[in-house]
């Protein structure tokens, strides 16, 4: 298939680009490099002969008109996003603009060029979102694709309305639309901002390493090349209008994963104290919800697909990679917000 694949030099976005490339996909790389992406990501694939990159933003209707006529996709994947919640809290403005009004803008790009193609059968828009719209679950219970919609950040509010435009160019327009929710994303290439490369840096740097609240706030934690499998498996497989929720299966705190990694840094680059010494117990988020949990039942049971790398085995090969590729993230830590607390109200 010739791919679209939107924000395709971003973390989640490049592990689908690389994955797609691998597995003898065309792939056209839209993304604004806006501050979290970088095109090193993709440098494995950058000589590759089904690879293509535009520089564009999903908010340019102009731009998305050309890119579709030019390279006339079988597919997109639409993962560009704005994605952390810390920023959202001190601008949600942003997150409005690129997850709706961009989101918006792609679709209908999208529904013009399927409907001037005569609408072809295998054309599949796929739209990759966030368990986050689900809002906040207690001590029990799982997200399944019924769970109603209770967003509580600025960002998750911005994604449930994405998802609600996706869902409403099928139903209205008949666009053939897919989409998948995911919980928390980690691995190589995660951009510095986020909790598991911030504790990893912070810990290499002997700086503290924060932990919002009490750190009993829990995650699923899905790894991004499982993640990237899943969606193309989604777009191979899944049913025209279906969602699919895809999860780790990995559930922890923040304080046992904060733990967890500091035990791996402690083997792997010991200092001459343990790096848990570093734990730091900072002010909470504004509306930290308090866990998250996916029920994968629809993945394994239509799909066939279930993740592959346990939370242990993927914490030792993302601490693994950090420590390998320190160009990598040195390069990015004179971007905006990297080392700097965001998202106190």
């Amino acid at each position: 298939m010739k791919l679209l694949v939107t924000g395709g030099a971003g973390f989640i976005g490049s592990a689908v680009v690389r994955l797609a490339i691998g597995q003898g996909h065309s792939v056209v790389n839209l993304d604004a490099l806006t501050y979290a992406a970088c095109l090193e990501n993709v440098a494995s694939v950058a000589d590759a002969p089904g690879y293509v990159f535009e520089h564009a933003d999903i908010r340019d209707a102009g731009a998305l008109t050309r890119v579709f006529a030019q390279h006339r996709p079988d597919a997109v994947l639409h993962l560009a996003a704005e994605s952390h919640v810390d920023r959202s809290i001190d601008g949600p403005g942003a997150f409005i603009d690129t997850n709706v009004t961009g989101t918006y803008t792609l679709l209908q790009a999208a529904r013009a060029y399927w409907e001037g193609a005569g609408r072809p059968q295998g054309f599949r828009f796929h739209h990759v979102s966030t368990d986050e719209v689900y809002g906040s679950l207690g001590a029990e219970g799982q997200f399944t694709e019924d769970t109603p919609y209770a967003p509580n950040s600025p960002y998750s509010a911005s994604k449930a309305a994405s998802d609600h435009l996706v869902r409403a160019w099928g139903e209205t327009y008949g666009l053939p639309v897919l989409l998948t929710n995911c919980s928390n994303n980690y691995g190589p290439y995660h951009f510095p901002e986020k909790l598991i490369p911030v504790v990893i840096l912070n810990a290499l740097a002997g700086r503290d390493i924060p932990i919002y609240g009490t750190g009993a706030n829990v995650r699923d934690w899905l790894y991004v090349e499982d993640h990237a499998d899943a969606l193309l498996t989604v777009l191979a497989l899944g049913s025209v209008g279906r969602s699919y929720n895809i999860g780790g299966e990995n559930e922890l705190s923040n304080l046992d994963l904060v733990r967890q990694i500091c035990a791996i840094l402690d083997e792997m680059r010991p200092g001459s104290t343990p790096y848990a010494d570093l734990m730091t117990f900072v002010a909470d988020r504004p509306g930290h919800d308090a866990r998250y949990a996916i029920d994968p039942a629809r993945m394994r049971g239509e799909l066939g697909w279930q993740p592959s790398v346990t939370v242990e085995e993927g914490l030792r090969l993302t601490v693994r990679w950090y420590l390998d590729n320190e160009e990598w993230w040195r390069a990015l830590e004179g971007r905006a917000g990297v080392g700097t607390r965001l998202g106190q109200g």
